[in-house]
């Protein structure tokens, strides 16, 4: 099994939309993929559900789970297999699984997870994380919030600040790097990815994401970054257009 982690250039530059294309990839190259995103913040209330609309478009990119696979947490947080329960292959992965940790306001996470008294925990995205490789996924995507530095818990003079890009560091997770292909992301790519290095992490490659359709230069942007980072490009993303299969699957067979 292969497992990733998605970050991005900065918000907003298509992480989720990249994440989704690569799991339908993977799977139309008849591999399983499942897709996590364990923390999303701007929710609404769904049939009693907090749903984040990432999250579901991820469910929905996902695998369908097999039943000989499967598995589901307890009440008292154990793992149990979901044959013990009669449970039915072919299903949808359930959204709380995807995305444990849904906070309401569409603001920084760390703020609203203060504002929801929820903490974010190292434990809590890998205990989420190991619910999905039960399943054995040939292809597991962990997308992150924001950029590379997103805050869990800000610090004082007595504490450190805890950040998302420490708990894949302490997962040893290689990284694909989403830039959105828009002004300034040339600093935004090369800054990233050196925060990237720095933290000992290795950059699988990385994924152009056209998010606007009109930058300038397009063309010359995109070949400055090839010749400024060593990491292979995996994809372009063209804007509003679905991208080629064919290009997908060369991604997929660069990752799997």
């Amino acid at each position: 099994m292969k497992q990733y982690f998605i970050t991005g250039t900065d918000t907003e530059v298509g992480k989720t939309y990249v994440t989704c294309q690569l799991l339908q990839a993977a799977q139309k190259s008849s591999l399983s993929a499942i897709g996590y995103k364990p923390i999303a913040a701007g929710c609404e209330q769904i049939n009693g559900e907090w749903v984040n609309e990432d999250a579901l478009n991820i469910q929905k990119a996902c695998s369908k789970i097999r039943a000989n696979k499967a598995i589901r947490i307890t009440d008292n947080n154990q793992l149990k297999s979901a044959n013990e329960n009669n449970e039915e292959s072919g299903q949808t992965l359930p959204l709380h699984q995807i995305n444990p940790i849904a906070l309401k306001p569409a603001i920084a996470p760390h703020i609203a997870a203060l504002e929801e008294g929820v903490a974010l925990t190292f434990d809590e995205i890998a205990r989420g994380l190991d619910a999905l490789n039960a399943y054995q996924p040939d292809l597991l995507l962990m997308e992150g919030a924001g950029g590379w530095r997103l805050p869990l818990t800000v610090g004082d003079e007595y504490t450190p600040t805890y950040y998302l890009s420490d708990v894949v560091k302490t997962l040893k997770m290689d990284v694909i790097l989403v830039v959105g292909m828009r002004l300034g992301c040339l600093n935004h790519a090369l800054l990233t990815a050196e925060a990237i290095r720095a933290d000992g992490l290795t950059i699988k490659g990385w994924v152009a994401n056209d998010i606007t359709g009109n930058m300038t230069r397009y063309q010359e942007n995109l070949h400055s970054l090839k010749a400024m980072l060593p990491e292979p490009l995996l994809a372009e993303i063209p804007y509003q257009v679905a991208p080629n299969d064919e290009a997908l699957f060369a991604a997929i067979k660069q990752i799997s």
